[in-house]
Parts: C-alpha cells; structure tokens; sequence
C-alpha cells in the first residue's frame, strides 16, 4: 500500500506531481529522456511498483511515455501543465470540504459547550432560589405612578400584584415591614416578594396609573 502524505496524496501521486511540475518549469523538454523505473525508485526513496504507478499515471495523462529498457521519454508540456491544473481543483475542493468539515465540528461542539453552560446556569438558578426563596424583587416608584403619594392599602397592593412588600426605601432610610398605611412617594424603592411572574405584575401595574 502507498504511504500518504500529511494532506491524504498517495507517494506515487506525489512523484508524478513532482516529475509533472519540473517538466511545466522547462527543467526537462519535450524529447527528454529521464530515469528508468529504478532510477526513479531510488531517487524518491520508493518501491519499484510505486515508481512504476507514478509514470503510468503520467502516461495516462500522455505527458510522458515508458520506452522499455530505454527509461522515461517526455511528450507534452502542455498536458503536464493540465494535470497540475487538474490536481491543484481537486486538492482545493478537498481542503474546502475539510475546512467546511471542521467548521461544522466546531459549531457542533460550540452548541453542545452553550447547552451545558445554559443547563449549569439554570440548575444554579434553581437551587438558588430553593435556598433564598425570599430573596426580594425590587422597583422604583416613578413620578406619575399610580403608587405616588399613596398608601398600600390605598392602591390595594396586594390584591393587584399577588406581591408582599417587605421593606421602603425613602431618602436612604430602609423601612422593614411596612404597615398599609405608609405612603410612598416618587424615588422610593419598594421591596417585595413573590412568584416569578411578580416582578412583571408589579411593573405593570404601578406604570398603569400613568
């Protein structure tokens, strides 16, 4: 079996690329009369079959011809020249695909790295929130709010929300356990718990009075 190189060319390949690019660098003419089948397998380091594959390949291609007993004979330089054409296409094709493969691949595994971290960030959520269940949600009364200059019980908070407000912060000073009867007035922060949707529904409706 032929050894390849890195890029996946068998050696026998390689020495008619390499015979096929001296002969389009004029380095051997038309007429020329190269090795012989064992000359070639020395001068590559192959095996005489090896050798042999790489100048019927080039025959084939009519770029030389194998006289027996009188070595190598160079015929076209032009069909040298559409070979190396030939070869450098399906050389590009091969590394466009191995370059589309291992994109494919990266973003595979990418996609496969961002559900593991996404999956992570959930369960860390999750517990989180099983150990802090009264961890507050917080917002600001803005001016026009319909909580502006108004009690909990006035606006019936509760009832509206489905929230518990826990703590006011007015001018910097924090009120723990409001009572229903203290006022909030614009720039305050209201502090409250409840479900996940909470957030949202107190949102809406202290914007609702605008």
């Amino acid at each position: 079996m032929d050894r390849k190189s890195k890029d996946g060319m068998p050696r026998y390949q390689q020495i008619a690329l390499d015979i096929a690019t001296q002969i389009v660098k004029q380095q051997y003419k038309v007429g020329d009369r190269i090795y012989a089948r064992s000359s070639l397998a020395s001068k590559y380091h192959v095996s005489p079959e090896t050798a042999r594959r790489a100048i019927c390949l080039l025959a084939d291609m009519d770029i030389v011809e194998a006289e027996k007993g009188s070595g190598v004979v160079i015929l076209s330089v032009d069909n040298a020249a559409r070979y190396l054409q030939q070869l450098t296409g399906v050389e590009t094709m091969t590394s466009l695909r191995q370059s589309i493969r291992q994109d494919l691949d990266n973003q595979l595994l990418l996609a496969q790295q961002l559900r593991e971290k996404m999956s992570d960030l959930m369960d860390r959520a999750e517990r989180f929130q099983h150990l802090n269940p009264f961890n507050p949600f917080e917002i600001t009364v803005e001016v026009g709010s319909i909580c502006e200059g108004k009690t909990l019980a006035d606006v019936n908070f509760w009832q509206n929300t489905m929230a518990t407000v826990i703590a006011i912060s007015h001018n910097g000073e924090l009120l723990i356990s409001p009572g229903p009867h203290n006022r909030m007035q614009a720039g305050d922060i209201v502090y409250f718990v409840g479900d996940e949707n909470a957030p949202s529904r107190v949102d809406r409706f202290l914007r609702g009075g605008r």
